[in-house]
């Protein structure tokens, strides 16, 4: 209670024994911190770590363990992304393909938020320009200009961001190219 003072009757106001005993009592029973910090740690998704990020995960779609392919086997990329061709990929042995990899707080803020703004998303070109740059900055859009992290891999590859309708998007990884060289041309 904000105003313990006010609920105490007038012949008991002056007692400092009671007094102490309310005011003790009311401390104790304060819900302010406890709704404090359930709005810092769960209810804002900015600020939510944890358990609270868990919850947003659960409410959005997504999961805080990613699956990476752990090798790269001889496929179709319609089946699996990043698949070999021919002559360069091994055949499927039997073994894991997957390991399990606990994303970070900060990294599933980041798939949370992405798949928050897929779910909500209205079909337009400028609507996922803006999921686009709201995720990755003035860094590129679509034509990734930086070097993606493994984070920023497993979101895109996981097929969470969002195509409009009736577009194919293929997302391809290659190596940074580094811009006039004293050779006279780019070197990768």
């Amino acid at each position: 209670m904000l105003n313990v003072e006010a609920t105490i009757q007038a012949q008991f106001a002056n007692s400092p024994s009671l007094g102490t005993i309310i005011e003790g009592f009311n401390q104790a029973i304060d819900p302010s911190a406890l709704i404090d910090d359930w709005y810092e740690n769960v209810w804002n998704p900015q600020t939510a770590t944890g358990w609270g990020l868990d919850v947003w995960g659960r409410i959005v779609g997504v999961s805080r363990v990613l699956q990476i392919s752990t090798t790269d086997y001889f496929g179709f990329s319609q089946g699996m992304p990043g698949a070999e061709t021919f002559g360069s990929g091994a055949f499927y042995n039997g073994g894991a393909v997957t390991s399990n990899y606990i994303l970070s707080d900060d990294a599933f803020r980041r798939l949370i938020f992405a798949k928050a703004a897929a779910n909500i998303w209205d079909g337009t070109i400028s609507a996922l320009n803006a999921i686009l740059m709201s995720l990755f900055g003035n860094e590129g859009v679509l034509v990734f200009e930086f070097v993606p992290s493994p984070v920023d891999i497993s979101i895109i590859a996981s097929g969470i961001l969002p195509r409009p309708c009736g577009v194919k998007m293929n997302y391809i990884f290659t190596p940074p190219v580094i811009k006039d060289t004293d050779f006279g041309g780019d070197l990768l």
